[in-house]
């Protein structure tokens, strides 16, 4: 094994935990959480993985609109690939979120086009970094609209 290897395990056992810290924070505190991500807009999203089905929780930064369904961005901190959630909303839609102290389905869409373009300008006007990712990302950086299903 490389020691370049092990160095991307340590990194992902970190990640791994701080991201189960989240999650505990999240349910224990009907939805705020405190640490690198006090004050943000989280979401648990229940993905199902596209090649495995497994169910996993994932939290999210989310946008909402003045429709009432939610924006999350595919943007994996500016990597050039998509996060893996981004393919198992694709594969799977229709899933469940926590917001809050509330759980419900949602169905996930792509958007796309000159609706894009006007919901990443209003999320780059309220958080600046994710200009900052699509500028190092060879990619176009997904944004995912989350509706409650009926």
């Amino acid at each position: 094994m490389k020691l370049r290897d092990v160095r991307d395990r340590k990194d992902l056992v970190k990640v791994t935990d701080l991201k189960e810290q989240v999650i505990a924070d999240f349910r224990a505190n009907s939805g705020w959480v405190g640490g690198p991500y006090e004050g943000a807009r989280i979401i648990l999203v229940h993905d199902r993985g596209a090649k495995t089905g497994r169910e996993r929780v994932t939290p999210m930064t989310y946008f909402p609109q003045v429709d009432g369904s939610m924006v999350v961005v595919a943007s994996n901190r500016g990597a050039d690939r998509n996060p893996a959630w981004y393919h198992n909303l694709m594969a799977h839609p229709r899933v469940v979120v926590e917001v809050g102290a509330e759980t419900f389905e949602v169905d996930a869409t792509e958007i796309v086009g000159a609706a894009r373009e006007a919901v990443w300008a209003a999320i780059a006007a309220e958080l600046p970094a994710v200009d900052d990712y699509r500028e190092r990302a060879s990619r176009t950086i997904p944004l995912v609209r989350l509706e409650r299903a009926h």
